[in-house]
């Protein structure tokens, strides 16, 4: 039972993720995110509002691509990119949600400017198998 509840706060998360940042339907993802939502970030302000009001003053050109993703109990991991975000280099992002009855009520995050193919010091990429624009 434990491995189906986090299999499916994962589809959950994915979902959420990919109605907000990357289709931008903000009626439809208000089903996705409690109203009494916790953030804990320097780059988002307090709430629900916050997180939807930053979005809605990034570029159009903003998407969000996930990578690996796991899960147990309340809790979603995710490292994933965002790019298009009006910055010179994208982010690198490990989200960490916890559910509630298949809401997000919390959110932390740890992000990292992706470094090019040059600044890598180890030479492999922060995401997937190819450094960005290659």
């Amino acid at each position: 039972m434990e491995d189906s509840k986090a299999e499916n706060n994962k589809a959950i998360v994915l979902d959420a993720f990919d109605t907000l940042f990357n289709k931008k339907d903000y009626v439809a993802a208000e089903r996705f995110w409690s109203p009494n939502y916790i953030q804990h970030s320097a780059h988002i302000e307090p709430g629900r509002d916050g997180l939807f009001n930053l979005v809605k003053s990034t570029p159009p050109t903003l998407r969000y691509e996930p990578g690996v993703i796991v899960a147990e109990g309340d809790y979603v991991i995710l490292h994933g990119r965002y790019s298009g975000i009006g910055l010179p280099v994208n982010w690198i992002v490990a989200d960490v949600v916890r559910m509630q009855d298949g809401i997000l009520v919390e959110h932390w995050d740890v992000i990292q400017d992706e470094a090019s193919a040059e600044q890598s010091k180890s030479g492999n990429p922060m995401f997937g198998d190819t450094f960005p624009g290659r």
